[in-house]
């Protein structure tokens, strides 16, 4: 089992899909990074959670429909070529 470009792709797409089905009221609030909580105000620098809290939300946002098409010719090429 090589270590190849296709599997280093599968495994980001893994990582973008979990992100992507993070739920912010049952997961992300339970450990202090939902949207109640106070990341900041204007014209703080943005720390590191809420950083990643934006990219979160981003990624749940922008990702989801490219998401479903990447996914299925994923699938589809596992299937072709094993």
């Amino acid at each position: 089992m090589a270590f190849t470009l296709y599997s280093l792709i599968q495994a980001a797409i893994l990582c973008v899909n979990a992100v992507a089905v993070l739920h912010e009221e049952r997961f992300l609030s339970k450990i202090g990074w939902g949207a109640d909580h106070g990341i900041g105000g204007f014209g703080d620098e943005p720390g590191i959670k809420s950083q990643l809290v934006n990219l979160i939300r981003s990624v749940r946002t922008v990702m989801r429909v490219p998401l479903i098409a990447v996914n299925s010719v994923t699938i589809v090429l596992l299937l072709l070529f094993g």
